[in-house]
């Protein structure tokens, strides 16, 4: 137990090191077809993750192309506003997709630095959700995804009567119960 003499004594602080976190969202998407003509057609068909796995690679595509050049370094994080422990610990969240047990998902890719407590989990839930439903992702929704038999128009948080942010422990525990986690 011997103090460290600032100025005197040579130290270092190592960061903690970067986890990853996903927190996953039900992915829903509307699908315009052409008709003979080659025109899209008025009415849609709503996609839900099952449906959407076929375009995996092309909403990927679209999710890179959508970064603004301000969100490089921090993703989403960018445009948090708290100065708290949640955007000293998140150092980045970019949107992606994944598919987990037969169903594509819209992830967001948190890169934490330590460990987030309750409170702060909730808090970031709660950001990503409002990115989700009006910030990035209502924008994200209104452009068309341009694929072999039409265009598609995804939404990281419109599904009926399910909606939620869930870490991945929370994801599999309601797959396991049997929730219907589709639209």
């Amino acid at each position: 137990g011997l103090a460290l003499i600032i100025g005197e004594d040579s130290f270092s602080v190592i960061p903690p090191e970067l986890t990853t976190l996903k927190l996953y969202m039900p992915l829903t998407a509307d699908l315009y077809t052409r008709n003979e003509y080659g025109e899209m057609e008025d009415e849609s068909t709503l996609l839900d993750g099952k449906m959407l796995r076929g375009y995996e690679g092309d909403i990927l595509s679209a999710l890179i192309k959508n970064r603004m050049p301000e969100e490089t370094a921090r993703g989403l994080m960018h445009w948090y506003s708290g100065d708290d422990s949640v955007n000293r610990k998140v150092q980045s969240a970019v949107f992606t997709v994944e598919d987990r047990n037969g169903q594509l998902w819209g992830v967001a890719e948190c890169r934490v630095a330590g460990t987030l407590t309750p409170e702060e989990l909730t808090n970031l839930k709660e950001y990503i959700s409002g990115q989700a439903s009006d910030g990035w992702g209502e924008g994200f929704e209104q452009r068309p995804i341009d694929v072999e038999d039409g265009e598609i128009y995804v939404s990281f948080w419109n599904n009926g009567n399910f909606w939620s942010v869930m870490t991945e422990e929370e994801l599999m525990g309601s797959q396991v119960q049997g929730m219907d986690m589709s639209c």
